[in-house]
């Protein structure tokens, strides 16, 4: 990984969107609702204020809007404060 985060941030691989359909007409991805879990990849070492509680591999629900999109290599991830994580799976 080529992606360290500093301080108190995470780097979070989102889960992958569920296939829906509503009688046979299939949703387009702009259009599915974004995943609100994923795979911690890499983390922070934390603040003098706050440690650092998560770890890579870890399974976390986050928020609806939280997190930067990124892209690395072709596979999105979302780097956010560990605060925004709301727990862990």
């Amino acid at each position: 990984m080529s992606i360290k985060p500093l301080a108190d941030r995470v780097l979070v691989k989102p889960a992958a969107a569920e296939e829906k359909t509503v009688g046979g007409i299939i949703i387009p991805d702009s259009a599915k609702e974004k995943p609100l879990k994923g795979e911690v990849i890499a983390t922070g070492n934390g603040t003098k204020d706050e440690e650092m509680v998560l770890k890579p591999a870890d399974h976390v629900l986050y928020g609806k809007y939280a997190g930067t999109e990124i892209e690395l290599e072709g596979v999105q991830y979302l780097i956010m404060r560990q605060s925004d994580v709301l727990a862990i799976i």
